[in-house]
């Protein structure tokens, strides 16, 4: 069973470094450590962080930012990536896969050089993505062609492209069992792919959850995390689907984090929250901290390493309203004002 001592054992090893968790949950204390200016203009979604080469990488409308997340600065960009969403790296590869919302289609960049190679087609506006590490796979997730495009990692030739039942949203990878898990976000349920043949094995529904977007996996408990859109994180069995534990959390989830050295479970809201649980055991979730943030900042990216989290933010003008219907506007992001928002604990 896991438990804070896990944590304490881990801060003994030298891995947590100079954190170190009182056996309290309630005094986990997570705070705003930096912003790292990156400017520009539009808007983002997806985060990726690189432990070992130290990068965080960016979604930001057209181009991916690379920060070196030692140096907390922007060390260059990948370009050409109409309608950004999700980033996956291979490090072992030397190769990082963005999916290209607008152009239906995927890139495929060098690592050290940030320069495309190709690029891969895919099903319609492709949305998350995600590198199968046991067949060298990259996995786009189609929203509105509801489907997943399975393309080799190396060639970029396309080996599948998988039906799924509905909207596709996050979705991760467990190599061991040569499974991947993916929220459906409109039918409230999780799809089953077996990474063999390609195919949906099991659709899971998610109840009490509703329309999952983010999701986390805790490899060690055999356990899902689910951002759900009705202000709920759900803990499921991977092994058998069953749901076996909920939390509250804030309004407008999008991205859903794990840190196994912590046992930590993160939840980013739209609106200015992130919502960290403690995985006390593989059936029990306990809420240690509601972390205020900043409204809109609902993508997030964790670094198991420093155990800091990355949320991308900007400062947004007044809703505007539409000439022709008099509906309002979604407010858009000031140019200049992107930014990456640096948050950790014991620092």
């Amino acid at each position: 069973m896991k438990t804070y001592t896990r944590i304490l054992g881990a801060v003994a090893l030298g891995i947590l470094g100079s954190l170190a968790l009182p056996a309290c949950g309630a005094d986990v204390s997570y705070k705003l450590i930096k912003e790292i200016p990156v400017g520009g203009e539009g808007g983002w979604d997806y985060l990726a962080v690189d432990q070992f080469a130290r990068r965080l990488y960016v979604s930001h409308t057209s181009k991916v930012v690379v920060i070196d997340i030692d140096k907390d600065a922007v060390v260059g960009e990948v370009a050409d990536t109409p309608g950004v969403h999700g980033i996956a790296i291979a490090p072992k590869l030397g190769l990082g896969f963005t999916s290209n919302g607008r152009e239906n289609k995927a890139s495929i960049f060098d690592l050290k050089s940030l320069k495309t190679s190709s690029k891969v087609a895919t099903g319609e506006n492709p949305d998350a993505i995600l590198y199968d590490e046991g067949r060298k796979q990259v996995y786009t997730f189609n929203g509105k062609g509801k489907s997943a495009t399975v393309f080799d990692a190396q060639t970029g030739k396309v080996e599948a492209t998988i039906p799924l039942s509905g909207k596709p949203e996050y979705a991760v990878s467990y190599p061991k069992a040569k499974r991947i898990y993916c929220n459906i976000e409109d039918k409230n349920e999780v799809a089953v792919i077996d990474t063999t043949t390609h195919k949906v094995v099991s659709t899971w529904p998610i109840a009490p959850g509703e329309e999952a977007s983010g999701m986390a996996f805790d490899s060690e408990n055999k356990r899902l995390f689910l951002g759900c859109g009705n202000k709920l994180m759900v803990m499921m069995d991977s092994e058998t689907g069953k749901v076996v534990a909920s939390v509250p959390i804030g309004q407008g989830v999008d991205a859903t984090k794990f840190d196994r050295a912590t046992g930590l479970a993160f939840c980013s809201c739209g609106d200015g929250t992130v919502t960290i649980a403690h995985e006390d055991s593989p059936d029990k979730l306990t809420v240690v901290q509601t972390l205020k943030t900043e409204p809109r900042a609902k993508t997030m990216a964790l670094d198991p390493k420093t155990h800091r989290i990355y949320l991308a933010s900007a400062k947004f003008g007044a809703a505007s309203e539409q000439p022709s219907s008099g509906k309002k506007q979604r407010p858009s992001a000031l140019p200049g004002s992107f930014k990456v928002l640096v948050y950790g604990m014991g620092e």
